[in-house]
């Protein structure tokens, strides 16, 4: 079975030094159990939710020390050699080599033709993290949607279902913001792609699942020192969002089922 397109893993990078901080934020606020991997000569970070790996913390490297904490998607590839020729020929840059995490997989880091940054994971035999371990819109504490704030969300749609087959859910018409595209994988909704909006950059915003009250974990992130920045607001579904970031400044979201 092909999880080619299939969201796979969520990468924080944050500021040199405060990755222990970092985890202990999203323990207290997704109930994540976050612990060294224990990978050698490399300090990374995995975070479980019920027993599931959902999720890496790492520090910014040394030669990027001064970009601002992010979170980075990853989406599983068949081809990980074929998917950097498709991807370069459709106007992507290659932000990090072709490299083989033993026992995981391949990965590599691109940029959109508009800048937005996202990976690709090709899977190493008999892992379960394209399968959707990390991705599970069933389970809180697990990646549940993905966002893209595009400089030209039309564009960037043609490029990621080009090369990820992904194909469009409904539009709806956001007034001044423009329109919200929601995608599809398999036709189910797995995400959706507008304009920059308040956005500086263009970027991939990933949501987690959380259990009950979005309003209540508002009141959890304000008070672990994180940042909200939109919301509660209620959305299609019905379900409840909010954005924020997280103490050193990586932003990210998470939608509930009660406001």
């Amino acid at each position: 079975m092909s999880y080619h397109g299939n969201p796979c893993w969520y990468e924080l990078t944050t500021t040199q030094g405060k990755l222990a901080d970092a985890g202990a934020f999203y323990a207290k606020v997704l109930g994540w159990n976050v612990a060294d991997s224990g990978m050698e000569g490399f300090e990374y970070h995995l975070a479980k939710s019920d027993g599931d790996v959902v999720a890496g913390l790492m520090n910014m490297p040394d030669d990027v020390s001064g970009m601002p904490p992010c979170w980075m998607v990853y989406f599983a590839v068949d081809d990980i050699d074929q998917f950097v020729t498709d991807a370069t020929k459709a106007g992507a840059q290659v932000h990090h080599d072709v490299t083989e995490i033993p026992g995981t997989g391949r990965f590599a880091i691109f940029a959109d033709p508009q800048g937005a940054a996202f990976g690709v994971l090709e899977p190493a035999p008999m892992t379960p993290s394209a399968e959707g371990q990390a991705f599970d819109q069933q389970k809180a504490g697990h990646g549940n949607w993905h966002e893209l704030m595009s400089g030209d969300p039309e564009a960037g749609f043609t490029f990621y279902s080009g090369l990820f087959g992904w194909t469009k859910g409904d539009a709806m018409d956001m007034g001044e913001m423009g329109t919200y595209q929601l995608f599809r994988r398999d036709g189910k909704d797995i995400g959706g792609m507008m304009g920059l909006g308040e956005s500086p950059v263009p970027f991939w915003l990933p949501y987690f699942g959380v259990d009950g009250s979005v309003a209540a974990k508002v009141d959890e992130i304000k008070a672990a020192g994180g940042n909200v920045l939109h919301g509660p607001i209620e959305v299609p579904g019905p379900a409840y969002i909010a954005v924020a970031q997280d103490p050193q400044g990586a932003a990210f979201a998470v939608v509930g089922p009660e406001k």
